[in-house]
């Protein structure tokens, strides 16, 4: 017998999806700003120790293949955005999705602003907090100083980009992070949601894309163990400091944050927002 209800097994529908996302952005724009803040500091923590394990997992494998360590590192970093879907935070990358509601009305451009601003600077404060705990426990010191080198070597590479460059990097990685969020409704159950955010998130890790949240993490701990470092450390682990010579302020700011944070709003919200609003809920 029907009994009006959705069956609670298979895949949603492509337009089923295509509700639910603009409901939930409609939804995010409704919470009180102290719950925003609150659910985006969390998702900071949550992409920044996605980040201290993707740095460890990686550290020391020189002897795999490049593409391998990728993509171990990558399905390492999933983790990150599996809390998030799964814990219900606030994060950045995926509320830029927001521009979905502006396109049918349901959301004005004040609120959008505000949401982004909460939003951002809730992930980032989540971050920052992270980098302090793991700068004051030391762990940039562990296998010998080797994770703290490979702090510096991430945040080198992607200091070393234009503008351009960090700009269409950040379109690229959140084209790939909101198709993921995207994915992850069209499943059931927590273990769909989870199993939808892997390949995705290390394509994008493994492809060396820019993604804004994780790099309040990655590029703060680069700058700061370059910074501290001892001559004691540079002896230890056979380096220099001229050797991650793009780790700088203006780099981080200017060639990378900003730009990336650019492309992450064209790359989620136009790419993936506008262009399903298009498709399934355009009048």
């Amino acid at each position: 017998m029907q009994t009006g209800k959705a069956p609670q097994f298979g895949a949603v529908a492509p337009s089923e999806m295509a509700r639910l996302a603009e409901d939930a952005a409609v939804g995010k724009t409704k919470k009180h700003p102290q719950v925003t803040f609150v659910l985006a500091i969390l998702s900071g923590l949550f992409i920044a120790l996605a980040g201290m394990f993707y740095t460890i997992v990686t550290t020391g494998a020189g002897d795999l293949p490049y593409g391998m360590v990728k993509l171990v590192g990558g399905l390492s970093f999933s983790m990150g955005l599996m809390m998030v879907v799964l814990c219900g935070s606030e994060l950045f990358t995926s509320n830029t999705l927001l521009l979905m509601g502006r396109a049918t009305r349901r959301i004005s451009v004040g609120q959008i602003a505000k949401n982004w601003t909460l939003v951002y600077f809730g992930n980032m404060a989540g971050s920052f907090f992270m980098v302090a705990m793991m700068m004051a426990v030391g762990q940039f010191k562990g296998a010998h100083g080797e994770i703290g080198i490979n702090y510096m070597y991430i945040a080198n590479g992607k200091m070393g980009h234009n503008f351009v460059e960090a700009l269409l990097l950040g379109v690229l990685c959140n084209l790939v992070v909101c198709l993921t969020y995207w994915m992850t409704l069209s499943s059931r159950d927590a273990m769909g949601k989870m199993f939808a955010c892997m390949l995705p998130v290390a394509c994008f890790l493994a492809a060396g894309f820019e993604h804004s949240v994780a790099n309040m993490f990655l590029l703060p701990m680069g700058y700061l163990i370059k910074s501290v470092a001892t001559p004691e450390f540079w002896a230890n682990t056979g380096y220099t400091a001229e050797y991650f010579s793009n780790i700088n302020l203006h780099n981080m700011v200017f060639m990378n944050l900003i730009p990336a944070t650019i492309g992450n709003i064209i790359g989620g919200g136009v790419m993936v927002g506008l262009s399903n609003w298009f498709v399934h809920l355009r009048e």
